[in-house]
């Protein structure tokens, strides 16, 4: 009941927007390591003999993706034609390039002219049921001779950098209960051939998104939402509750990217090359903050307080504010002693996604962040400038270490921002409702996080927002 009513309190009063101070940029809160700075980076990943794990979201259904197909099923349905310049005939008029072609022709014999029976099959469940299939299990990339899913570039691109010294490379993939089935039998398939191939042996898990994060719906007046049969109805929480299944990997460095960012094994070394800069960056900063948490508790001299300070707004762009000398050593202590992660930036391409800022925070300290624009109040002038100066934006590409200096793992929930939710519109049955998100995974439920940002090169992101993203260069050949 706390919960529910604490929930019911934000559909009434909302969420505050952020206090922002700029943009992060590399001239402020961005590293943008040398080639020298690089291999060191890399020299200190390729001594770690810690365990890594890859923690892939992967749950969500690929309905959006094929948006523009079915509208135009939609038109062609209704005895219209779909225009020569849309993106549906585009589609068709490319679609022997699409790896799933091979797959697509068996299901149904038809013309190459017939659009409505090429969509059905490929959408609906009569054939490939691509469009409630989740992007995971859907083929991108043609190889010689086969093809690839998403899931099975993550299992390649884990063999390459998230392997631990015990040759184990182990991966957590996030997945919807009736998908479940099918990325296992999927596994099963492709394990032995992949191990061999990479020389690993693959530890996979798969984990549900647990229906206890589920939130509230209410109605346009805050109440409880009840469906036809008068029952309370709950949605899920968004990626931000996947922080719940987060918390429950043992591995001391996780590495976190979406299902849909990957591209073919011979364009990854880029992609390869910078994971293993940020686990680096990351292991370098982490030895450094538990050196600093050491010297802390031996002594809390002028000169150690003034180190701890400069490190702290050098590497995460904490500017603290004045403190009262009795809290100095536990406010440091407070600010050193959590989760750390390092964040890869990409710089603006015009892709949707949230953005790296340096924002004040409560407690009249400063650090960085990654905002979507729903946190942000863009109707006033200041805040405009502020985020169309930013140069950066964010394609989860984090890599975190949750355990503290002692070798405990902190416990993650502590560590949100629970003003930092979301409210959406939705439907059910006819009626509109109300939606509660919870602070987003890489948003506010990493909020109180050490945080650094790096930039890394547009070529390690690579994702599939719109069937179309698949004939792009770094997704076909």
């Amino acid at each position: 009941m706390e919960r529910i009513q604490q929930q019911i309190s934000y559909f009434e009063n909302g969420f505050p927007y952020l206090d922002i101070v700029c943009a992060a940029t590399p001239q402020n809160g961005i590293i943008t390591p040398n080639p020298d700075e690089q291999r060191i980076a890399v020299l200190e990943y390729e001594n770690y003999k810690g365990e890594i794990c890859k923690f892939v979201p992967a749950s969500g259904a690929a309905t959006r993706m094929f948006k523009d197909l079915y509208e135009a099923l939609r038109v062609l349905e209704s005895g219209e034609e779909i225009a020569d310049d849309s993106p549906a005939a585009f589609f068709f008029d490319n679609l022997e390039r699409f790896s799933f072609y091979e797959e697509l022709v068996p299901k149904r014999s038809f013309s190459k002219d017939d659009k409505v029976a090429i969509l059905r099959t490929l959408l609906y469940s009569e054939g490939l049921g691509y469009g409630s299939l989740p992007k995971g299990l859907i083929k991108f990339h043609n190889y010689k001779n086969y093809q690839r899913t998403p899931f099975e570039e993550h299992l390649f691109e884990a063999a390459k950098y998230s392997r631990s010294s015990d040759g184990k490379a182990r991966v957590v993939v996030t997945v919807s209960p009736e998908h479940l089935n099918g990325f296992e039998e999927l596994l099963n398939r492709v394990r032995s051939d992949y191990q061999r191939r990479y020389n690993c042996e693959y530890e996979i898990s798969f984990t549900l998104q647990k229906e206890s994060t589920d939130t509230l719906a209410v109605d346009m007046d805050n109440k409880p939402f009840r469906d036809n049969m008068g029952r309370l109805v709950f949605r899920p929480g968004g990626h931000g509750a996947l922080i719940e299944n987060l918390n429950e990997i043992d591995s001391d460095i996780v590495v976190i990217k979406n299902i849909d960012n990957v591209t073919r094994e011979e364009l990854t070394q880029d992609t390869i090359w910078w994971k293993k800069v940020l686990i680096g960056t990351l292991l370098s900063l982490r030895c450094k903050l538990f050196g600093y948490i050491r010297a802390l508790e031996e002594e809390c001299s002028d000169s150690v307080v003034c180190e701890i300070r400069e490190f702290l707004e050098s590497s995460f762009s904490i500017t603290l504010p004045n403190l009262p000398e009795p809290i100095v050593k536990d406010y440091l202590m407070a600010k050193l002693n959590r989760p750390l992660r390092v964040c890869g930036m990409v710089k603006n391409t015009g892709e949707p996604g949230g953005g790296p800022f340096i924002v004040r925070d409560s407690d009249g300290s400063t650090s960085l962040q990654i905002l979507e624009s729903a946190q942000l109040n863009t109707g006033l002038l200041p805040v405009r400038n502020i985020v169309e100066s930013s140069t950066h934006f964010n394609p989860v590409d984090i890599v975190c270490s949750f355990r503290d200096y002692k070798g405990e793992k902190f416990d993650l929930n502590r560590f949100i921002d629970n003003e930092t939710g979301f409210i959406s519109n939705k439907s059910t049955e006819g009626r509109s409702l109300k939606a509660l998100e919870l602070p987003g995974l890489w948003n506010g439920a990493m909020s109180q996080w050490n945080t650094a940002f790096i930039e890394v090169p547009v070529s390690t992101f690579s994702p599939v927002k719109s069937i179309l993203d698949l004939l792009r260069s770094e997704h076909t050949v």
